[in-house]
């Protein structure tokens, strides 16, 4: 029988898909009523409406970015010699021969990932409620709007590259964000440090 490690707590994985969830919304309709796509103009029954969803998925997603920070970015800004060196050899994705550093919970590219989303989420959160709740500030409205658009499209490109890397590319990894658990020896490959630090704590 294979032994399961916990990698996730409950907390972890729902606030994962709330905010993947959030964002799916928000990409669908902030493109909806940004080129005035028609097909989602019927589905949502205005454009007006449209608007008034996005609004309220930037508030779930701001929220969910936030409620993250007690969950990763503490290890996240804890980058060490390995973490350089796993960044090196781009994660082993280029060279199956390449030769990684054991990893902490998060492995570099994770960490990279989530300070990333971090400061693209919290820029779109924030210009997403300037836009919203303050449009007479003109010299604001047109800087927020840019910064809005172009965060939007840096995090369109960032999370296929960050679903196909959780799927397809780590066979293993997607079940972290379904059950929570992982085999302890698939653990130890990938996460070698967080592996010994937990069966030191035992």
């Amino acid at each position: 029988m294979t032994t399961m490690i916990k990698k996730t707590s409950a907390f972890e994985r729902a606030n994962h898909w709330i905010m993947a969830v959030s964002f799916l919304v928000l990409a669908v309709t902030g493109a909806g009523f940004l080129y005035r796509l028609e097909g989602l103009n019927s589905i949502f029954g205005s454009f007006q409406n449209m608007k008034t969803v996005h609004n309220y998925a930037g508030i779930v997603f701001s929220v969910s970015l936030v409620l993250s920070l007690f969950s990763y970015l503490g290890e996240a800004l804890r980058f060490d010699a390995d973490d350089f060196i796993w960044l090196l050899t781009l994660g082993g994705y280029l060279s199956k021969k390449a030769k990684l550093p054991p990893q902490g919970r998060l492995n570099a590219g994770q960490k990279s990932f989530y300070l990333f989303l971090i400061i693209a989420g919290t820029a779109i959160s924030a210009t997403g409620y300037i836009i919203w709740l303050v449009p007479t500030l003109r010299e604001w409205i047109l800087i927020s709007h840019l910064t809005h658009n172009i965060s939007f499209v840096l995090l369109l490109m960032a999370i296929p590259i960050h679903i196909y890397l959780g799927t397809l590319a780590n066979p293993g990894t997607f079940r972290i964000m379904v059950y929570g658990t992982v085999p302890v020896e698939w653990a130890r490959k990938k996460h070698a440090k967080w592996v010994r630090s937990m069966e030191a704590g035992q």
